[in-house]
This record gives C-alpha cells, sequence and structure tokens, in this order.
C-alpha cells in the first residue's frame, strides 16, 4: 500500500480538523468571560453641607478625587439547556486593609483594590418550566429587579442596596449571599421566587444557625405595567424575646412608553431591636426614578429622587437625595462615559455634621463605565 503524499496528509488533516470543529465549538461556545468597571472623578461643588464641608484644620481636605468603585470579572459556562455555572470576582478598596509588622507589631495602611468572590453557584433550570434553582453564592431576590430596572448600577446603587451609603444606618440587604434560591415564571405575567440565605452577606461567614427567608411575587397585569412585593425574615439572636427583623419592599415599573422607564421603589426596615427611649423605630425609604434612551445604546438621559427615614422615632433626620446625568456611549456601548450630580438634603443636617452651616450637599461626578 503507498503512503499518502504530503498533499493527501494535508487533506486528511484538514477534514479531521473540521469534523471536529463543531463539537470543540461548542464546548468553547458555551463559555463566557466578562468583565465591569465603575471609575468615577468626583468633585464637590458645595463646601458647608455633612459630607462636603472640611474638618477644622484639615487644609488637604479630599474634596476632588479619582476613584475604581467597582471592578468585576465573571466566567460563565452553560454546561447543558439546563445547567449553568457561574464564577465572579469583585474588587474595591473600601476595606482599608492593613500590614503588620510583626517585629515591630506598627500597622500600615493599604488601599489597594483586593480581588474577593462576590458569586459561586450553579443555576439549574430543569426543576420545573421556566425556572432557576440556584445553590451557592447567588444573587439575592432583595433588589434585582429595582435594579434592573433602574438600569444605572454604574452611577448609583438602588434605594435599599444604598440605604447605609447614604444615611451611615446598618439594614440588613445584600447583594449576595450564600443559599438556595428558586425562582419560577409561571406565566408571562406572573413570577414567584424564594431564597433561603445564611444571612451573614457573602462578605462573612455565617454567624448563627438562624436563616434568613425571602420571597417575591411579580405580577403584569398589564404590558409594559409590573408590580413586585418582597418581604424577608431573620432572627436575630438567641436572647430573651427572640428579636426578629423584616423588611417589605413595592416596587410599581411603567414601561408603556418606548425606550422611557419610570420607576417607583419602596421599602421598611423593622427590626426589634432598633430601641429608642424604649420604643421601637424602623427605618425605611422612597425612590421615583426615570431614564429615557433617546437614541438606544448611543444617547440617554436619567433623573432620581430618594427619600430616606433613618429613624421614625427621631424628629428632623429625615434626608433626601436627588440624582440627574445623561448617559452617552461615544464609540461603543462598551465605554459609556456618564457625567451625573447628586444633591443632599437634610431636614436638619447638624445631626449628620454638628458643625456644618448648611443642609445640602452637591457633588458632580464624572462615570466611566467598561464593560467587555
Amino acid at each position: 500500500m503507498n503512503k499518502p503524499s504530503n498533499r493527501q496528509r494535508s487533506v486528511i488533516m484538514a477534514l479531521a480538523f473540521m469534523t471536529l470543529l463543531p463539537a470543540g465549538a461548542s464546548l468553547f461556545g458555551q463559555q463566557t468571560f466578562g468583565t465591569t468597571i465603575y471609575l468615577d472623578y468626583t468633585c464637590y461643588m458645595s463646601k458647608s453641607g455633612p459630607k462636603t464641608m472640611a474638618p477644622p484644620d484639615t487644609p488637604s481636605f479630599k474634596n476632588n478625587f479619582f476613584n475604581f468603585r467597582r471592578a468585576y470579572f465573571t466566567y460563565e459556562n452553560k454546561i447543558n439547556d439546563n445547567l449553568k455555572f457561574r464564577f465572579r470576582y469583585d474588587a474595591d478598596n473600601t476595606a482599608n486593609l492593613t500590614s503588620v509588622d510583626v517585629k515591630t507589631g506598627s500597622t500600615k495602611k493599604d488601599d489597594k483594590l483586593r480581588p474577593f468572590i462576590k458569586h459561586v453557584y450553579l443555576d439549574y433550570a430543569g426543576l420545573l418550566p421556566n425556572s432557576s434553582l440556584k445553590v451557592g453564592m447567588t444573587e439575592t431576590l432583595t433588589f434585582k429587579i429595582a435594579e434592573e430596572k433602574w438600569g444605572y448600577r454604574s452611577v448609583a446603587k438602588t434605594l435599599t442596596d444604598g440605604y447605609k451609603d447614604v444615611t451611615g444606618k446598618e439594614i440588613d440587604a445584600t447583594s449576595a449571599d450564600v443559599g438556595v434560591s428558586f425562582t419560577h415564571n409561571v406565566s408571562k405575567s406572573f413570577r414567584y421566587a424564594a431564597m433561603v440565605s445564611s444571612g451573614s452577606h457573602y462578605s462573612h461567614i455565617e454567624g448563627d444557625k438562624y436563616k434568613k427567608l425571602m420571597a417575591q411575587v411579580q405580577i403584569l397585569p398589564l404590558p409594559g405595567l409590573t408590580f413586585a412585593g418582597y418581604v424577608d425574615y431573620e432572627q436575630q439572636a438567641a436572647v430573651t424575646g427572640s428579636p426578629k427583623a423584616y423588611t417589605y419592599k413595592a416596587d410599581i415599573f411603567l414601561e408603556m412608553v418606548r425606550n422611557l422607564v419610570i420607576g417607583f421603589e419602596y421599602f421598611s426596615y423593622d427590626n426589634d431591636t432598633y430601641v429608642l427611649n424604649s420604643k421601637r423605630y424602623k427605618a425605611g425609604g422612597l425612590s421615583v426614578f426615570g431614564r429615557y434612551a433617546i437614541t438606544p445604546d448611543q444617547f440617554g438621559l436619567f433623573a432620581r429622587f430618594d427619600s430616606y427615614e433613618p429613624n421614625s422615632e427621631l424628629k428632623d433626620d429625615e434626608m433626601s437625595l436627588m440624582i440627574a446625568g445623561f448617559d452617552w456611549c461615544p464609540v461603543n456601548k462598551s465605554w459609556k462615559i456618564q457625567p451625573n450630580v447628586f444633591i443632599y438634603n437634610y431636614k436638619n443636617g447638624k445631626i449628620y455634621n454638628p458643625t456644618m452651616t448648611k443642609n445640602s450637599d452637591i457633588v458632580l461626578n464624572l462615570t466611566f463605565f467598561l464593560s467587555f
């Protein structure tokens, strides 16, 4: 038998490669990598509010600065039609980690962007039609719908998500946690979801035996009209009285005009351990926002108004935040420039800064959004 020539061998190898290519291409086609980055240049436009007023004898007060708020790296693999895996790294420098010299015991501030795991979960879609069962460190139900409708996480977190950042008061709300969640789209007009999680958030190991229970219902009675209700519950500690905490949320979204979204988000946080002068108090807030794409994927406008109540038993602690800006894609939708302004108003700003002279802060941000 004659040996194949070089040309014949080349043809055979090419045919073999073409035979194997679809399987290989299909395998690698199931895997996706993505990166999302939020970078701001921030400048204080006021000088006498709780946030923007320089402390006494601080000539180097930082009233303008660059800041990487977040940097996400996401790997996903759709293993088959029913099974998907996600791994997401996040990074920020808000923890202000310190290094320790073991010989002297001295510490050094370290503001480097530090990566941490945000998501590690399996997503199984075969339990019921149009369902999703997620197991692992996964996104919670608390403000996912509102965040999707707001659409500008690069500019600001939603009301419930960003409550602590604005008020400085703690409520038990997180974007991810370790647990199990189940979502089922029963029809185009009805969806429900439930989740059991550790309650310790993604950044801490589970600290007690109690679990956080979440439930959500989403109804679309008319095209372009969405109602969403949410509640969660968690026992706080094994002490006398068994204190509990509840979060209640209600959202309404209007999308009846093309390229226009109007949203309303309300929440109330009720924790038995929140007591002032022997009276329990609640924290809560209301958000109204709108966004309009003048030219989809190229230019849009957005605005939002948030009202906060950090303590229902404390007078004059109410505050509000107004956000406005525009969204421009100069080259491609993977790169967005989002100039925006934050205007904070306080009923009594001295509660937040006793030395202040005005009840407002104005902060200008030039936000760069990168996604690829």
